[in-house]
């Protein structure tokens, strides 16, 4: 068996800190729920940013989370459905939206509306 590594996550959406002893290369959030821990969640594959959060110590291997660029990772933005402890680590929760606006909102309502294919009318 592998090490044991502390994991703290301040759940900003519950205004709760849970600590947990995480097994190295188990995904955090698995690890957490098998303990009876709930935090938020939504796809399970780190494509989406329900899970996000910000690590304030230590460092996570998420090279899984899809759904995070590289530069929000390099900010140390994380996903705990794919997230796995390497070493003790404490995280925060974050707001799924401004996780999501930092990931794609610089994609949306930037310059113009170019003609598509027209639909068919029914």
């Amino acid at each position: 068996m592998g090490q044991l590594f502390t994991v703290v996550v301040h759940d900003r959406h519950h205004g709760r800190t849970t600590t947990a002893r995480v097994p190295e290369g188990q995904y955090i959030l698995h690890a957490l729920e098998a303990q009876g821990n709930v935090l938020p969640f939504s796809c399970r594959n780190g494509c989406c940013t329900t899970c996000a959060v910000r690590v304030k110590a230590g460092v996570l291997d998420h090279r899984e989370a899809l759904g995070l660029s590289m530069a929000l990772r390099e900010q140390g933005y994380g996903l705990l459905c794919v997230a796995k402890a390497i070493g003790d680590v404490e995280v925060e929760t974050q707001d799924e939206d401004e996780v999501y606006e930092l990931q794609f909102g610089r994609h949306f309502g930037r310059g113009r509306v170019r003609p598509a294919i027209p639909l068919e009318e029914e």
